[in-house]
């Protein structure tokens, strides 16, 4: 198994050690997304960037207190779990309120975005393939049809 540094900043391929304050050995902070303005205080470490038995990237995302992800949808599954905080997500049509170790799954193609809600920041790891599809931002259309339901209207954020 090659041991070149990779996007994740790892050199050892079995060990990436976790540091106490949700930061990994050798892993480096990364701005969410590289361009945009419809995400807020959301930083993410990607702790294992795929390998060919095992094609997944697995990252950490982190969202300050007030912050919230990109509502966005996309041809890919992903899952989410809790290991920091509690929060809010939009999963579709429906508001959840997560929590530690709580596992959320979002199928293909369902609006989705995360908020931290709760005076601390909300952290998760999130699966997703390796190779996969670009996220979807919302239209008008799409935002009108969310907004229909008041609840989502409130949570949202673009």
């Amino acid at each position: 198994m090659a041991t070149e540094q990779s996007e994740a900043g790892t050199t050892d391929p079995i060990i990436v050690r976790a540091r106490d304050d949700f930061r990994w050995e050798s892993v480096p902070v990364l701005a969410y997304k590289e361009t945009g303005r419809h995400f807020r205080n959301i930083t993410r470490q990607i702790l294992f960037d795929g390998d060919p038995a095992l094609p997944v990237q697995w990252r950490y995302f982190e969202i300050a207190d007030g912050g919230h992800s990109t509502l966005e949808r996309h041809d890919h599954l992903h899952v989410v779990m809790i290991i920091r905080g509690v929060g809010q997500a939009l999963v579709g049509d429906r508001v959840l309120d997560v929590g530690l170790h709580d596992v959320v799954r979002i199928p293909a193609m369902t609006w989705h975005q995360f908020r931290a809600t709760a005076g601390a920041p909300l952290g998760f790891l999130c699966v997703v393939h390796i190779e996969r599809d670009r996220p979807i931002l919302p239209d008008d259309a799409a935002i009108a049809e969310l907004r229909a339901n008041p609840r989502v209207a409130e949570f949202i954020r673009l």
